[in-house]
């Protein structure tokens, strides 16, 4: 099973669990501003809270990275090399 061009079962799977991933950090980032915006918040609930955007961000990180590193490895293979910019 070949998933050299993007398009095959595992790149279509591993798209699908990225936007989850991303939808799942965008809802958390609404509910933290809920949950800031209370006074009387919890020290456990703030804690959670800390705990969950940080794998939120883990995530998008890990995800940026990844396609990050697709899109140079198409950039290389559509101009036969990497290229400089001229300043």
């Amino acid at each position: 099973m070949s998933d050299a061009d993007g398009e095959g079962f595992l790149s279509q799977l591993a798209d699908d669990m990225e936007a989850v991933q991303l939808r799942m950090g965008a809802e958390l980032l609404d509910h933290a501003g809920v949950l800031l915006g209370n006074p009387k918040a919890e020290a456990g609930e703030l804690r959670f809270l800390s705990n969950r955007l940080v794998e939120a961000l883990r995530d998008a990180l890990r995800i940026a990275e990844s396609r990050g590193s697709r899109l140079l490895v198409s950039d290389d293979a559509g101009s036969g090399g990497a290229s400089e910019v001229d300043e």
